[in-house]
């Protein structure tokens, strides 16, 4: 019998730069380069990093925004064999310090912008041996200098399939996140599986506006680069410049937050002809609230495809033949996946039940980095001993298999014995004119335990109206164990760069600290 190769992403890439050459792969501002450019510099990359002694086994920190070189150094990562941990920038000092100890890196790229953060830590980081910079300060190794100075021919070996291919933190505003591990061969089955269930293509122009250190951004990457197609990678998200994105580079398909398409379809230069080029559009990291779905669906021709999961390795989507008789659901798992609704008991739910969401998929993490202990935890075992991932969310499956997200278990209101949903409240929030954004929270009650407070973030332009009078709206439509019993205004509420709401920051003044 012969023995079919099984490629991954190192092989891809190589293989795609032999039989494109000259086509476009990736765009940034003014800069565009075609596979074979992108190629050589990926390979230069990957042979600066073996000159260094870097390669596979070994891991780099990445402090990088968004940009050209920050997609070099993860594509000559690949090709080295080299683990790559892209760390959110918009956390503390003290989160950034905690995750380049945690991962075990033993070199530092940054952006120009994070040099003087990490020069401040370089005494406690004993690990990193390596510090190099995008457009460096002296004390650094300039980034082009270095990629510059090795062979663009093609001299790394390569990764084995259970290498680890990344560290992909799940936070990292307080505490220590753990480090969520994908080896090279499950992450080629993600991009496949994932990247078919949202349509990509090797004609597919995909503009990139979330931070590239993101799971979300990592898919938007990687489905693109496993067909062959181009990216359009934006330095910043802004709705207005990515409208024009849009137009300018006919982009078909984006993968984004739904505040972000809030903003995009609420700005004032938005009009549907102007993102007619679009194929896709998916929403993904929170829950995207129905009307605003069912609007996004009927004004553009666009497939609107909304994703749950976990960047541990569960995905479900809703497809967009689905969203108008669906709109609230989260849709079926995709091909090669399951899922199961559980109680706190281990027993399967009926169809209605609510419950924790379980899953399994051929592209589920490898673990948590270091942390053996914490990745049983996030393991459930059937009849048949085998391994399901729990989600922390709180599900329904419908007569029909379609999932809905009821809540994350953690946020979960036990207010006199009841359970109370947040997102329930947060949906019946939405719907008034005034509510641009809101979180609904447990605090204190002396009475029930806990009782809700909601927190609102108004709509620009709208007439100001008090908290007492929209209390007293939303209980109206609530039910009886639902209602809220403090609303208060706020001119933001805290979102992670997937959009995810900080729940745990918002609660933290309500609530006295733990002493041990």
């Amino acid at each position: 019998m012969i023995e079919a190769p099984k490629p991954l992403f190192a092989d891809i890439l190589r293989l795609h730069a032999r039989w494109r050459g000259q086509r476009p792969v990736i765009t940034v501002g003014a800069t565009q380069l075609s596979w074979q450019a992108f190629d050589a510099r990926t390979e230069q990359v990957a042979n600066a990093l073996i000159d260094m002694g870097i390669g596979p086994g070994s891991c780099v920190a990445m402090l990088m925004s968004n940009g050209l070189e920050w997609v070099e150094v993860l594509c000559g990562a690949i090709k080295a064999g080299v683990c790559v941990a892209p760390i959110n920038l918009s956390v503390t000092d003290e989160a950034i310090e905690r995750m380049v100890l945690d991962s075990g890196a033993c070199a530092v790229f940054a952006s120009a912008s994070q040099c003087a953060r990490v020069d401040a830590m370089r005494t406690r980081l004993p690990a990193i041996q390596h510090y190099v910079a995008v457009h460096a300060p002296t004390h650094w190794v300039d980034f082009a200098t270095w990629r510059d100075r090795a062979s663009a021919e093609c001299l790394a070996l390569g990764p084995s399939a259970d290498d680890p291919f990344n560290i992909i933190y799940s936070s990292g505003t307080t505490g220590l996140p753990k480090g969520i591990v994908h080896s090279h061969r499950r992450r080629v089955d993600w991009a496949y599986d994932v990247g078919m269930a949202l349509r990509f293509h090797s004609g597919a122009v995909t503009l990139c506006p979330v931070g590239l250190f993101s799971n979300i951004s990592m898919g938007a990457l990687l489905f693109t680069l496993l067909n062959g197609g181009q990216l359009v990678i934006m330095e910043q998200f802004e709705p207005g410049a990515f409208i024009e994105a849009v137009e300018r580079h006919r982009c078909t398909h984006v993968i984004m937050v739904p505040l972000q398409f809030q903003k995009v379809f609420e700005h004032v230069t938005f009009e549907p002809g102007r993102l007619g080029s679009m194929q896709m559009m998916c929403t993904v990291g929170s829950p995207m609230q129905a009307d605003l779905k069912a609007r996004i669906a009927a004004a553009v021709s666009a497939d609107l495809i909304e994703l749950y999961g976990l960047t541990e390795g569960i995905i479900t989507t809703l497809d967009p033949e689905d969203v108008h008789r669906k709109t609230a659901s989260v849709g079926k798992p995709v091909a090669g996946t399951d899922i199961r609704i559980i109680n706190d008991q281990g027993e399967r739910l009926a169809i209605g039940e609510c419950g924790e969401i379980i899953g399994w998929s051929r592209f589920v993490m490898s673990g948590y980095h270091g942390r053996a202990e914490a990745t049983e935890e996030a393991l459930w075992r059937d009849e048949r001993g085998r391994p399901w991932l729990r989600t922390g969310d709180i599900g329904r499956l419908d007569e029909d298999g379609f999932l809905y997200i009821v809540d994350r278990k953690k946020d979960m209101i036990l207010s006199g014995g009841q359970n109370i949903y947040p997102a329930d409240i947060e949906a019946v929030l939405k719907t008034h004119p005034l509510v641009f954004d809101c979180a609904v929270i447990g605090i204190p009650d002396q009475k029930w335990g806990e009782t809700p407070l909601a927190l609102v973030m108004p709509r620009p332009g709208e007439a100001p109206m008090a908290a007492e009078a929209l209390r007293v709206w939303v209980n109206e439509r609530l039910g009886k164990q639902q209602r809220i019993a403090q609303l208060e205004f706020r001119d933001d509420l805290p979102r992670n760069p997937t959009g995810k709401l900080l729940k745990r920051e918002l609660r933290e003044p309500y609530w006295p600290p733990v002493h041990a």
